[in-house]
């Protein structure tokens, strides 16, 4: 892994000049923005029963599905598309070297951008003036759970630019991934097919896999070490099928 921080410093470098990272950032802050804004006009009408923090990390999925797809798309497809690829692994780099160094910097900058939203709640605390919107429990473990979670989610984006070398179709893939995670697999919890007992196994696995359940669990404090295991564990998964799939692609061209 010599040359991991080589590659990590020159993704960086090369996501902070790409117009797709400024599209995401852009649509980011200013979609999560409207967000805040919202619903700090709620409070304005009335007291609420949750906390804003709490209320504003309930809405991750909608950047997460725009986000992640605009990140990641271009980090393996347009390397393999315009055959640069092969020649950087043509040196002495390794495949992992090259998947987890433009992986590691898809990640900082999703955190990056997620950080920034602490402008907001700083804001608040400055012309609010009360604690009370600023609950630490919910603020925190809504942050917690974004890093976590955003490991598994950039993971999954980084996969599916290893499968195409058309970053529109790696974008579609990511979106559709993200999608099925966060959304796919709370819609399976709720329908009555799995309460089969022959189903029971996978209703299990069904209910461990909600992700608005961990959310839940970190804005309420509770750090579960299953809910951490879910994330990592899929997260390296993700990241082996990439760099098995980078391989494969390149033995067949």
């Amino acid at each position: 892994m010599r040359h991991f921080f080589t590659i990590l410093s020159h993704e960086i470098r090369m996501l902070l000049v790409s117009p797709s990272t400024y599209i995401a950032a852009v649509l980011f802050l200013g979609v999560m923005g409207f967000v805040f804004a919202n619903i700090l006009a709620d409070y304005s009408r009335g007291p609420q029963q949750m906390s804003p923090a709490y209320v504003f990390f309930q809405v991750f999925w909608i950047p997460v599905f725009f986000m992640v797809p605009l990140l990641t798309m271009k980090c393996i497809s347009e390397e393999r598309r315009l055959g640069t690829l092969e020649t950087l692994l043509t040196t002495p780099v390794s495949t992992t070297e090259v998947v987890l160094g433009k992986y590691g910097a898809a990640y900082f900058l999703y955190i990056t951008l997620w950080a920034s939203t602490g402008g907001f709640f700083s804001i608040l605390d400055r012309f609010a003036g009360d604690a009370r919107f600023l609950d630490p429990g919910p603020l925190i473990g809504g942050y917690l759970f974004i890093a976590i979670s955003g490991l598994l989610f950039v993971a999954l984006g980084v996969f599916a630019s290893s499968l195409s070398r058309n970053q529109a179709v790696a974008g579609i893939l990511a979106f559709a991934m993200l999608f099925a995670v966060i959304i796919g697999l709370r819609f399976l919890e709720g329908t009555t097919a799995l309460d089969a007992e022959s189903l029971s196994a996978f209703r299990t696995a069904v209910d461990y896999a909600q992700v608005f359940t961990h959310l839940g669990d970190f804005s309420r404090g509770v750090v579960d070490t299953r809910h951490l295991l879910f994330y990592l564990s899929g997260t390296v998964l993700a990241l082996i099928f990439s760099i098995l799939g980078v391989e494969a692609k390149l033995l067949h061209s």
